[in-house]
C-alpha cells in the first residue's frame, strides 16, 4: 500500500510538471538586430488553439510580460511574447523605457517591420507547439497596443486585435484601409494619457477605413488599468474591476472573430 501511495504521489507530481505552461525564447533576427520574443502556452493538451502576438508595454518582453502572457493564455491560447526592442534591450525604468520607445515612434515603418518579424515567428512554431493557424489574433497594452494597431494596419492577416489603455494614434491614417481583422479598444474613461482629440481621430480613421471596431470606455479608470505591476498614482493606477471587465471583453471578442 505504502509502495502504490509513493507510486501516486510521483505520478501526480509528474502531471503537474508536465502541465507547467511552456515558456519557450524564439530568437531570430532583422538585419543585424536580434530579438528574443517568448513563445507561451499550456502543454498539457495537444489540442491546437489560436495563436496571439502580444505586444507589452514599454518595458518589453520582459520577465513580467512573460508571467502576463501564462496568466491569459492558460489552455486557450499560444502567446508570443513580442520583442520589438532588440535582445540586448530591456528598460529598467521610465526614462530608459521613455527613450525606447521614442526612438520607435520616430519611425513607424520600423516598429511596423518589428511586428510583424514576431508575427511570421509566431507561424513558425506552429511546427511544434499546438497553434491553429487559421486563428491568429494580436494584443497589446500600453505602447504595445499601439504596436498591435500597428500590426493591422500594415494590413497585416489577423483575425483579431484587442488592445488595453492603448496610444491610438496613427502616422498615417490611409494605413487604416488595410486593416484586415476586427478590432476592440480597452480604453480608461479617465486616461488623462489618451485625450479625446485622439479618441476622436482614432474613430474617425476607423469610420474612415470601413473597419469593424468597437471603443469601450471602462468607467473609473485610468492608464495601466489591467497593469497590476505598473503604479504610478494618479495618472497610471490598477483597477480590478476594469481589468476583470476587459479581459472578458477580450475574450469574448477573440471568440467572435475566431468562429466565423
Amino acid at each position: 500500500m505504502i509502495r502504490c501511495t509513493f507510486a501516486l504521489l510521483a505520478f501526480a507530481w509528474c502531471a503537474i510538471a508536465a502541465a507547467a505552461p511552456v515558456a519557450k525564447p524564439v530568437v531570430y533576427k532583422i538585419g543585424e538586430v536580434e530579438f528574443t520574443s517568448t513563445l507561451v502556452y499550456d502543454d498539457a493538451s495537444k489540442a491546437k488553439r489560436p495563436g496571439l502576438v502580444m505586444a507589452p508595454n514599454w518595458y518589453g518582453a520582459n520577465a513580467a510580460s512573460v508571467e502576463k502572457a501564462k496568466a491569459i493564455a492558460g489552455k486557450d491560447y499560444v502567446i508570443l511574447v513580442a520583442d520589438v526592442f532588440g535582445t540586448t534591450l530591456r528598460p529598467k525604468n521610465g526614462d530608459e523605457a521613455g527613450a525606447a520607445i521614442t526612438a520607435l515612434y520616430k519611425d513607424r515603418s520600423v516598429l511596423r517591420a518589428r511586428i510583424n518579424r514576431a508575427l511570421e515567428a509566431l507561424r513558425t512554431e506552429a511546427k511544434d507547439a499546438p497553434i491553429d493557424l487559421e486563428d491568429i489574433g494580436a494584443i497589446g497594452f500600453c505602447f504595445g497596443g499601439a504596436t498591435a494597431l500597428d500590426l493591422a494596419r500594415s494590413g497585416a492577416d489577423v483575425d483579431g486585435v484587442v488592445t488595453f489603455h492603448a496610444n491610438l494614434a496613427s502616422d498615417d491614417v490611409k494605413l487604416a484601409k488595410q486593416i484586415k481583422g476586427s478590432v476592440l479598444v480597452l480604453n480608461g474613461a479617465d486616461d488623462s494619457y489618451v485625450p479625446a482629440a485622439q479618441i476622436a481621430g482614432f474613430e474617425q480613421e476607423m469610420k474612415d477605413a470601413g473597419v469593424d471596431y468597437q471603443f469601450v470606455n471602462l468607467a473609473g479608470a485610468v492608464h495601466c488599468f489591467a497593469e497590476p505591476d505598473q503604479q504610478s498614482p494618479p495618472g497610471c493606477v490598477y483597477n480590478k474591476r476594469a481589468a476583470d471587465r476587459a479581459f472578458r471583453m477580450m475574450r469574448a471578442h477573440l471568440a467572435e472573430v475566431f468562429a466565423k
